[in-house]
């Protein structure tokens, strides 16, 4: 007896088979450097949908390795890599998704280059976008420094597109105190006998052992408690014989996801040290590191929706239940549908940032444009992470049972996802901070701005009507947010999820609303705007009636 054999889910070239990518980009850059970049956005586009893919089925069961001891007793402290994380560093350099950003040949347009690029690697890297998120971060920190020699010494490989002298980068800040509160970070710095800066401590989560370099945090001794009293300082990793300079790795996390990474818990044991800044405030010192990881963060979680969606597409086109196609069954096309339009509105909040980014580091930002990416860099790493585990786990509803086998290669991209919405920030630590922007610097004001200019080119009674309700829900949120400051800081601030999601949702439906007028204008392209109505139907607003203020209480009494 012949039993049935389900055929498997393939990919494509994933920037052939992007349309949403392929419209944003011919919308944001002029049409000559689009068609510079297109053979190496093909090439990667085929790398990711072909051979990376193979390799991470294959590779599936294989996972970094710790050797704490040789065979005599010597502390080594080696990590042997996956074959091809070793490859994707390769692959890194010679594409240049770190030194793309950097290159001074495409101006303002530099970033949506390097994002472009780094959109279609990332899910098909088992996340060796993490290492280069930090590398580019560290880049973008010590130009911020203005400390010339550390510039000058680390730049070159951080931004190098040889391989051979391809350097990454860590960040070592979170300590068993805690990630987001780093003013609590226990570990020391001094100075020796010699003058050098020596580094005592623990770091509890460091995601690259493996790398050349790394930006930690430090207590210099002498210097009072919280963020104020940290200082930035600059770690080689490895001395002249590639052997760890005092440090100790003490082991390999066992995490949920992202097993490919080869996240380690560290011992500083005077380790020698460069101090990048002054003497303190290092968290501010660290910030534009942050920001970049943020928006790295948010690339990678669209490269995850992308992934697992193109994935089910394939799939609905291939199974057959009830006499027909999943494809053909109107209530899976349906929910395929919701999906796309998640991501489809999450690629334009996302890359609008990109862009903002990309004229600030030129020069080019009007003051407005820096308010309003300030605002935007944690709006969008906030929905894009939290989209991404909604998305990637009704990917694998899609496949059924499948969806739930390991050997499928399907189960670890929502264990991947997960980790979006915790690294470089947590959902209520990213609203906390986007209500910091709209405090400080009058971003709302700059962001209704926007809405308002993104309404003003529309035709479409239809998208009218979307910007509309973007703005509508704007409004409200300021409404609330003027209501509830009366109420106190602590009111203000249990809202503050909602606001932000209701900020960055209204946000990308706008931004989505324009790109589809332009599709309708340019192109005859109807797709986005129905992207645009899925979306808005999706939902939007996260603003609610005002609660009784003592609600949450009530809700978490001891025994309710």
């Amino acid at each position: 007896m012949e039993w049935f054999v389900q055929t498997p889910p393939a990919l494509g070239n994933q920037f052939d088979d992007d349309a949403a990518l392929q419209a944003l980009l011919a919308r944001l850059v002029p049409a000559d450097v689009l068609a510079a970049w297109a053979p190496e956005l093909r090439s990667m586009g085929e790398l990711s949908g072909g051979e990376l893919y193979r390799r991470q089925l294959a590779e599936r069961l294989i996972e970094p390795v710790l050797t704490q001891w040789d065979a005599w007793g010597r502390r080594i402290d080696h990590v042997e890599l996956t074959p091809l994380w070793r490859d994707a560093h390769k692959i890194a350099a010679e594409y240049g998704l770190v030194a793309a950003g950097y290159e001074e040949q495409y101006g303002e347009y530099a970033r949506l280059r390097q994002f472009a690029l780094v959109y279609l690697f990332s899910a098909a890297s088992d996340l060796y976008s993490c290492p280069l998120a930090m590398t580019d971060g560290a880049a973008r920190a010590l130009l911020a420094s203005g400390n010339r020699r550390l510039i000058d010494y680390a730049l070159p490989p951080l931004t190098s597109r040889d391989p051979a002298r391809f350097w990454t980068s860590g960040q070592w800040m979170t300590e068993l105190t805690g990630g987001s509160d780093v003013g609590r970070t226990e570990t020391q710095a001094w100075r020796d006998a010699d003058g050098r800066w020596r580094l005592q401590g623990r770091k509890w989560f460091t995601s690259a052992v493996s790398s050349q370099i790394a930006l930690a945090l430090a207590r210099p001794q002498g210097n009072g408690p919280g963020g104020r009293g940290l200082a930035l300082f600059f770690v080689e990793l490895r001395d002249g014989e590639g052997w760890l300079q005092n440090i100790e790795v003490l082991r390999l996390k066992d995490k949920l996801g992202t097993r490919k990474v080869p996240t380690a818990e560290l011992h500083l044991l005077a380790t020698p040290a460069q101090l990048v800044g002054e003497p303190a405030h290092g968290v501010r010192q660290i910030t534009p590191m942050l920001n970049v990881t943020r928006l790295w963060n948010a690339v990678t979680a669209l490269s995850y929706m992308r992934r697992g969606i193109a994935l089910a597409r394939d799939y609905a086109h291939k199974r057959e239940a009830f006499g027909a196609s999943l494809m053909d069954q109107p209530l899976h096309r349906d929910t395929l549908a919701g999906m796309q339009a998640e991501l489809e509105a999450g690629l334009q909040l996302v890359f609008f940032t990109v862009r903002l980014t990309g004229r600030q580091e030129c020069g080019l930002a009007d003051a407005a444009e820096s308010t309003l990416l300030r605002l935007l860099l944690p709006l969008a790493k906030l929905i894009t992470g939290r989209q991404a585990v909604a998305v990637t786990s009704e990917v694998l509803e899609a496949f059924g049972g499948a969806g739930y086998v390991e050997d499928t290669g399907l189960p670890v991209l929502l264990r991947d996802a997960q980790v979006l919405s915790i690294w470089e920030g947590t959902t209520n630590v990213l609203a906390l901070d986007a209500l910091r922007a709209l405090r400080a610097q009058g971003a709302l004001d700059c962001l209704q701005a926007e809405l308002a200019r993104c309404r003003a080119g529309l035709e479409e009674p239809s998208l009218v009507g979307c910007a509309q309700a973007a703005q509508t829900e704007v409004a409200r949120a300021e409404k609330w947010l003027e209501a509830t400051q009366a109420r106190g800081r602590a009111s203000v601030e249990a809202g503050a999820r909602r606001l932000g999601l209701t900020l960055g949702r209204a946000s990308a439906l706008a931004l989505l609303a324009r790109h589809a007028q332009w599709a309708l204008d340019q192109r005859g392209d109807a797709r986005p705007k129905a992207a645009a109505l899925r979306f808005l139907g999706n939902g939007i607003g996260c603003i609610p009636d005002p609660e009784p203020a003592d609600a949450d209480t009530a809700l978490l009494a001891r025994g309710a």
